[in-house]
């Protein structure tokens, strides 16, 4: 293949773009991960970690593998075979999480949502409040659906779980929301929180992140399903001393370093406020092309990833093909039920509104090419009045031309 001028524009869900300083930190030579000053690294890391989970109480894990891994650890740990727990289904994601849970032995109650929308706080405290048994020993909630671009109301489910007076273990799938979205594991009563590499904190794939509360780790002492390389117990041992029990994915976790001192210069809460601010602007561009997301109302509306509906007769998979073999533009497919039904625009991590700005041209070049009929600069223009308007620093702060 003949060199392509320019980058490829990554505008996927995940994995998303790499900081330059990050790709720098991870250039670094192989050391002794077993010696007397490797446990500075890996302290410092847990440390760091509970800041963006938002816990005190808690305790931070990292695994070498993907979020995958991450809910097969925080399942496995905490549960017996054979164990019943409730599980949202909305989307591909929470399907292959219920998929994974009953694979390893687990007893799936699933709820079904409608896709574009989330998880029922409502229908989780019904069946929990019927539960009087307490036969149900967790629930599983994906807080940010990738494939359909709908974020459930955590803070809720954890209401409703209380309401309904019932000790199950909350189980939340936060790959594409941590360190993107307001995430708040004590606050909310998270049990389980499952992170990734390869979304908000702007890593390559490859290494997956678990917060677990006291009550999860009492669990870990009954839980008899079977687990060796995910066991948190082998984890607690070696980390209490800053190491851990096997290899650890050294460039990854230097990263990883990296990608953290980012978040905080920063400040978490204008990491979410920019991530609301970008994502108000695709949204608004939507609105200019005609066309409607995946998530039925505003209140499933995602600041990490947009699906955007294709109108009658058209496939999303299309205008991708288009979007990446004419323009380098890289968008997210349609999964399992909304396959060819729409296409996903990214815009989490290491993002502002110029880079956005771009994509949104692609995806409009792209749909014109395929036959979408829209109004060409339509969904650019009314993105660029967004941000325009919405950016926090004021235009009369900036220096005048001489």
């Amino acid at each position: 293949m003949s060199h392509r001028p320019g980058r490829n524009h990554l505008f996927v869900p995940g994995p998303t773009n790499v900081p330059d300083r990050v790709q720098r930190a991870m250039v670094v030579a192989m050391e002794d991960h077993r010696s007397s000053k490797f446990p500075e690294l890996p302290t410092h890391l847990f440390a760091e970690l509970k800041k963006v989970f938002k816990t005190h109480h808690g305790q931070a894990f990292i695994f070498p593998s993907s979020g995958t891994g991450g809910w097969e650890a925080a399942l496995t740990n905490t549960l017996s075979p054979g164990d019943k727990v409730l599980a949202s289904r909305f989307g591909q994601f929470s399907h292959l999480w219920i998929d994974l849970a009953r694979r390893i032995g687990l007893n799936v109650q699933v709820l079904e949502e409608t896709w574009g929308t989330g998880a029922s706080p409502e229908n989780i405290g019904k069946v929990l409040s019927a539960d009087t048994k307490h036969e149900i020993k967790g629930v599983m909630v994906v807080h940010n659906e990738t494939a359909t671009g709908v974020t459930s109301d955590v803070a809720a489910v954890r209401k409703a779980m209380d309401a309904a007076k019932h000790p199950a273990l909350l189980y939340v799938d936060g790959i594409s929301s941590i360190a993107s979205l307001d995430f708040r594991m004590d606050e909310w009563g998270v049990d389980l929180a499952i992170a990734g590499s390869q979304k908000g904190f702007m890593l390559p794939a490859g290494i997956c992140m678990v917060g677990a509360s006291a009550k999860a780790l009492e669990k870990r002492k009954e839980a008899k399903c079977t687990r060796v390389y995910f066991d948190f117990e082998d984890m607690i041992k070696a980390n209490a001393t800053g190491y851990f029990p096997y290899t650890p994915a050294l460039p990854m976790l230097y990263g990883l370093k990296e990608s953290l001192a980012i978040l905080h210069e920063e400040g978490l809460d204008n990491v979410f406020a920019r991530h609301h601010r970008l994502a108000e602007g695709v949204r608004a561009a939507v609105k200019g092309w005609g066309l409607t997301l995946c998530a039925k109302d505003p209140k499933w509306y995602s600041d990490t990833v947009s699906a955007v509906m294709v109108p009658q007769g058209f496939n999303g998979a299309h205008v991708i093909d288009v979007a990446y073999r004419r323009y380098y533009l890289a968008l997210g497919a349609g999964l399992s039920e909304v396959a060819g039904k729409l296409f996903r625009i990214g815009h989490l991590g290491d993002m502002n509104e110029v880079s956005l700005l771009g994509a949104l041209g692609g995806v409009e070049m792209a749909m014109l090419d395929v036959g979408i009929q829209i109004t060409p600069g339509s969904g650019v223009g009314a993105a660029v009045e967004y941000y325009r308007s919405h950016n926090p620093i004021a235009k009369d702060a900036m220096m005048p031309r001489p």
